[in-house]
């Protein structure tokens, strides 16, 4: 085990028989609903990822090192803290020397999962490219740590606040595959399809399982991108989803707000214009997106080898 781990006894076990886990980030918990909605929530993502046959391991930054497996306990600490920090992976080192708490995000939830050898990570939406970029060169750090940690993770495409066309193609420019599961479009969040198609559909998680393999095997870097569209019956109309958007981007600019402040700004602008229905929405999609991902960790482990070969179809 990596000195900068430390997982729990079901998580290290899981590791140590090559049963399938799971990584999940904190940000949730410290950033996302009002307490206790969310620890009521992680342990909901958890449950799904149980329910599918996987072990769950929620991430943090505590006391110097990583947290890979937080007890409720830990995300009680994690949820009521007033002063928990997002930490990107650009503020990995910085937060472990300093040895407080950290509240994973995306990129830097990977980063502990490579560190691990957890090949899957679950989450709602990934950041990307942010719309004025062209100006701003607001591009989320996610982007270019798929190219850097040996993880796949999925979720429902990126979020609706970004531009959505110039995500998938930096993805594109990144060598970053890009896998459908049953869906032909890039979800965008809350809302089922973009309006843009993936390069790739897989309808079998055995496929997809194969097809990361594969990509390991060939010795190509980085990790895989698995999108699934949010449930029907949870998503969000995407031109209301649009103006409400549009509307919340004005705020932000004319209250100044730019850079990382932008997405949690935004979010919030979203959720209050939405009456809580995005809220609710970004609830039903992490859960759903743990739950996939916890199919496909089984199906990986499935298909490995005693030789380290791929198992055939």
């Amino acid at each position: 085990m990596h000195p900068l781990l430390r997982t729990s006894e079901e998580v290290g076990d899981a590791l140590a028989e090559n049963r399938p886990v799971v990584a999940l980030e904190s940000t949730v918990i410290a950033h996302g609903l009002p307490y206790p909605g969310n620890v009521e929530t992680a342990l909901a993502i958890e449950k799904a990822v149980r329910e599918s046959g996987a072990v769950p391991a929620t991430v943090g930054l505590d006391g110097g090192r990583f947290t890979v497996g937080m007890s409720p306990d830990d995300m009680e600490r994690f949820a009521v803290g007033t002063e928990v920090p997002k930490v990107s992976s650009r503020d990995v080192g910085v937060v472990l020397a300093g040895g407080g708490l950290g509240a994973t995000t995306v990129a830097s939830s990977i980063v502990a999962a490579d560190l691990a050898g957890i090949p899957f990570f679950s989450t709602a939406g990934i950041g990307g490219v942010h719309r004025g970029a062209g100006e701003s060169f607001d591009i989320s750090a996610d982007l270019v740590q798929f190219t850097r940690s040996k993880v796949a993770v999925v979720c429902a495409g990126a979020k609706s606040i970004l531009d959505l066309g110039l995500t998938l193609e930096y993805l594109e420019t990144l060598g970053v595959p890009v896998i459908g599961y049953r869906f032909d479009h890039f979800p965008a969040f809350y809302c089922r399809s973009s309006g843009l198609r993936v390069p790739r559909r897989i309808d079998d998680p055995g496929d997809i399982a194969r097809a990361v393999r594969m990509h390991w095997a060939a010795g190509l870097p980085g990790g895989a991108l698995i999108t699934a569209p949010i449930d029907e019956e949870h998503a969000l109309d995407s031109d209301l989803m649009e103006g409400v958007i549009q509307e919340a981007l004005r705020a932000a600019e004319d209250d100044g707000v730019r850079g990382p402040a932008a997405t949690p700004y935004l979010m919030k602008a979203v959720s209050r214009a939405t009456q809580g229905r995005s809220a609710a929405a970004n609830r039903e999609v992490l859960i759903s997106t743990a739950r996939l991902a916890g199919h496909l960790a089984v199906a990986y482990a499935a298909t490995a080898e005693p030789d380290g070969q791929v198992a055939a179809a």
